[in-house]
């Protein structure tokens, strides 16, 4: 008898299991997804110029390599229907319960109880969290927010009914969300006032859109969309990947930032804001080439003094106050809170928060001791600072069958201690080599300062370690 799986999340992570269960003949199993459409983080964030770093036809499954991109970088509306049309042809939109928050899991001895926010619950041989990391919008904790006499919004919550045509705009975040939506804030605001608290380092972003030819070629000449997408792989994996090790292409990687930001802000001053003081790669690069102009507009500020308050009429900084009447806070998610607020009990009433409260660990961030049959999609140090997360959450996919495949055997499976201490200390060991570490704030790390997000090796090196059969690594318990 085939296992019953519980899907936890709807986006690139839950689909790829799903559509990847269906390929292999396992259909009982059923997607829990808290929204009422699929598409995770591209359903959620729809501010204007939403949009990937990574290219398109990289930016998605390998098993289906999609003819229809129009961009070399794909914009949100674009990335949310390849995720539609992944949905239908695989036929897996059949098996989402969509508007069904899971809010709590917990395994008896033998299978796991999956409990949801109306109260129902039903019982799994198996779950797969494919929450994400980036799923639950963060918002600062500064004083008077809820004085504010305008609109305030997260930029992952647009409020598409809030037209900012004419209006005086805060937006506090300087990252990559900010980076997209101020080009298209600062072209229909009366002005716009960016709130910086560290600089970003920005390269250019070559996009462009893919011509007819590109597009018939792409979709109809043998192996070409495959070459393409292996020669973007192996770009990033041999240029960017160095340069977060602190290789020879960090001083490559930060010419290119300079150059960038020296050609696109010809004001001195404005320059020395925008500059950063830590090595490139400490937290994540920019890749943008509208964002510098905008910052240059006569109708743009950008403020680096410390926030103080939100007032009635504006933001209140240490240099004085700013007026507004539209708060955007592009600030980011609560990245290191893995499966949070989903309350989960693993065997012998092990609560998986308190053993998670120096921060979130997984062996090969997928499996978790003392939570048998339960794993993790883009789960702790899985994500990639240099290439498509979507590989690696192929990686997991295929790992993560392997072990139920194992699953008729003589009881659940739960990786071993001894395993568990073995990875840690060697991601450890990687993690020291790596530029995450150094002088800056990101949300890569947890507030004491481990690295709990991000993978410090090369996706090749994942991919070899995820391939390895689940045994010995594991055990029945």
């Amino acid at each position: 008898m085939a296992p019953r799986i519980a899907i936890v999340g709807a986006g690139f992570g839950g689909l790829c299991m799903a559509i990847r269960l269906r390929r292999a003949g396992i259909g009982s199993f059923t997607i829990f997804e808290r929204a009422g459409g699929l598409g995770g983080t591209w359903r959620d964030n729809t501010y204007p110029g939403a949009g990937c770093d990574i290219p398109s036809h990289l930016y998605s499954y390998s098993f289906e390599r999609y003819g229809s991109w129009t961009r070399r970088y794909p914009e949100q509306p674009e990335i949310l229907a390849y995720l539609e049309h992944c949905a239908d042809k695989y036929d897996v939109r059949r098996h989402i319960r969509f508007n069904t928050e899971v809010v709590r899991a917990s395994f008896d001895g033998a299978r796991w109880h999956v409990g949801t926010a109306g109260g129902g619950g039903e019982t799994f041989d198996a779950v797969v969290m494919a929450v994400g990391q980036l799923n639950r919008p963060h918002m600062p904790e500064i004083p008077g927010m809820h004085d504010f006499g305008g609109t305030a919004f997260h930029s992952a919550r647009w409020d598409h009914d809030h037209d900012v045509t004419g209006r005086n705009v805060a937006v506090i975040g300087s990252g990559s969300s900010a980076a997209q939506l101020v080009p298209r804030v600062a072209e229909r605001a009366r002005r716009l006032t960016v709130f910086q608290r560290t600089p970003n380092w920005v390269i250019p972003k070559p996009d462009a859109a893919f011509g007819p030819a590109a597009r018939l070629a792409l979709r109809l000449v043998p192996g070409l969309q495959r070459a393409y997408r292996e020669w973007l792989f192996r770009y990033m994996e041999n240029t960017l990947h160095p340069a977060l090790a602190g290789g020879w292409s960090a001083a490559v990687l930060e010419r290119r930032a300079r150059e960038h930001l020296r050609a696109q802000v010809p004001d001195p001053e404005l320059r020395a804001r925008l500059t950063p003081d830590y090595p490139v790669g400490c937290k994540r690069v920019v890749i943008d080439s509208a964002f510098y102009p905008a910052l240059t507009r006569p109708d743009v500020d950008v403020v680096t003094e410390p926030i103080v308050r939100i007032v009635p009429g504006g933001v209140e900084t240490t240099g004085g106050t700013h007026e507004a009447d539209t708060i955007v806070y592009a600030t980011g998610f609560l990245a290191t809170e893995f499966l949070a607020p989903i309350e989960v009990t693993g065997r012998d009433g092990q609560e998986l928060a308190r053993q998670w409260t120096g921060g979130a660990h997984a062996y090969l961030g997928i499996s978790v001791p003392h939570f048998p049959n339960l794993f993790l999609l883009y789960g702790p140090n899985t994500n990639l600072g240099h290439n498509s997360i979507v590989f690696m959450i192929e990686c997991q996919v295929r790992h993560i069958l392997a072990c139920l495949r194992e699953l008729p055997g003589d009881g659940p499976l739960e990786v071993r201690p001894d395993a568990m201490t073995a990875w840690t200390r060697q991601l450890d060991r990687a993690m020291g080599r790596m530029v995450w570490g150094d002088g800056c704030q990101s949300w890569y790390k947890t507030p004491e300062g481990r690295v709990t997000n991000n993978w410090p090796g090369r996706a090749t090196l994942y991919r070899r370690l995820t391939a390895r059969p689940p045994l010995p690594a594991y055990r029945r318990v």
